[in-house]
C-alpha cells in the first residue's frame, strides 16, 4: 500500500500509507511513521490525505454506500 511522495531534495519515495501515524506542517511537512521514523516531504498534509484516500479507493473499490468508510 504505497503512495508516491517527494522529499525536500525532490527525489521520489514510495511510502506505505498504513505506517503513517502523524502528519505535521512545521512549515515543512513531517510524516511520523508507526515505527518512530520521520520523513520530510514537499506535499502538504492535505495532499497526502488525498493521495491516501485515492489509493485506498483503488485498493478497496469505491462504492457509494461505502463512501462514509473512506
Amino acid at each position: 500500500m504505497m503512495i508516491k511522495l517527494k522529499r525536500l531534495n525532490k527525489s521520489e519515495v514510495l511510502l506505505n500509507c498504513d505506517m503513517i501515524e502523524l502528519v505535521e506542517e512545521t512549515p515543512d511537512t513531517v510524516i511520523t511513521l508507526a515505527n518512530g521514523h520521520k520523513i520530510v516531504v514537499l506535499e502538504s498534509a492535505e495532499e497526502i490525505t488525498e493521495k491516501v484516500i485515492e489509493y485506498k479507493k483503488k485498493i478497496y473499490g469505491f462504492h457509494p454506500q461505502n463512501e462514509r468508510l473512506v
